[in-house]
């Protein structure tokens, strides 16, 4: 275990394959204090210092949006590297071919530099394509593309998310009308094909995609617990400064309206309710929703090891022989 980055160059010199360590789990389960605990270079973990965290949360890529994402602050980073936060504007759309594409380019120069790459979040599209690949769906037409941008500044996206609707609702109900850039890109392949684009091949849900080796952990808590901590969490953002962070927001001339602002504890903010404590009430309510659709989507994944956060000798062991068996 001494020896792993050594070991770690060499076998990055004679295999094609990339060992990643995958953590998933929804929010509030402990991810981020769990790969403290596992990798910060303060740790007494003996996997201390030998891995950076390559972040799989969608709001975390935002710059601004820091308590309201829980968005491990300076001095962490510095105990334990994070990749892919704070790398966009709030008002631009980061997609899963985008992460996936900037984690592919991380995962490898970690990987390069002697270190353990490990994928930690709670944003399933992106973990799952991470894994098992984009789906292949077709490029539009430039002319429909140029129609379909058209359309969106002039009609808006209320109009064009009601269109997707009709045309394809399987992927209409996984897109937040806010988000304007999965609407047209939904709409241009619907309209270019005739087809829905959800009717279009997907990858295996149940085979890795060449290049990587992969050891998946989901950690699971009781419902219970899971919701006591979000109640926990929120209450925590309150008092951390959360609603100075939503001045500073709209002082910069945001408006909600932004694919950034659409994620829960900022969007209740861009409402007409302004009863503090109701949104306070709406936030956990929001949030204990989303980490159930979380929970069962989470359960597709038949390739990961189930493991309670609190278990930490089980992980550790896990990890260990996953370092063993890549000799890192």
């Amino acid at each position: 275990m001494n020896n792993s980055l050594n070991a770690g160059m060499s076998y990055g010199e004679n295999c094609t394959d990339i060992p990643v360590l995958v953590i998933f789990a929804p929010t509030a389960s402990g991810k981020t204090a769990l790969a403290e605990k596992l990798f910060g270079k303060n740790s007494t973990s003996p996997f201390a210092g030998k891995a950076e965290i390559v972040s799989a949360d969608s709001m975390q890529v935002y710059k601004y949006l820091d308590v309201g994402t829980a968005k491990p602050d300076k001095a962490f980073l510095e105990n334990l590297p994070h990749h892919l936060i704070d790398i966009c504007l709030p008002e631009h759309q980061f997609g899963t071919g985008e992460f996936v594409r900037e984690a592919d380019k991380v995962v490898k120069d970690i990987f390069a530099r002697g270190k353990l790459p490990v994928l930690c979040g709670g944003t399933a599209f992106y973990i799952k394509n991470f894994l098992t690949g984009l789906p292949v769906t077709p490029e539009a037409d430039e002319e429909t593309r140029t129609l379909v941008e058209n359309r969106m500044k002039t009609e808006g996206k209320e109009v064009l998310y009601a269109e997707l609707e009709k045309l394809d609702p399987e992927s209409a109900s996984k897109i937040h009308i806010n988000d304007e850039y999965r609407i047209k890109r939904a709409l241009e392949i619907c309209l270019s094909t005739g087809k829905p684009r959800s009717s279009f091949l997907l990858n295996n849900p149940n085979e890795f995609r060449k290049g990587y080796k992969f050891l998946v952990l989901s950690l699971e808590r009781d419902r219970k617990e899971l919701y006591e901590r979000i109640n926990q969490r929120v209450d925590i953002m309150f008092d951390s400064g959360l609603l100075s962070e939503i001045e500073n927001l709209r002082k910069m001339g945001y408006t909600g309206e932004e694919p950034g602002l659409s994620a829960i504890g900022y969007r209740e903010f861009f409402t007409s309710e302004t009863d503090i404590e109701k949104i306070r009430v709406s936030i956990k309510h929001d949030t204990k929703r989303y980490a159930k659709r979380q929970e069962t989507f989470f359960k597709s994944f038949n390739f990961a090891e189930s493991v309670n956060p609190e278990d930490y000798e089980k992980i550790q062991e896990k990890i260990s022989h996953f370092f063993k068996e890549y000799n890192f």
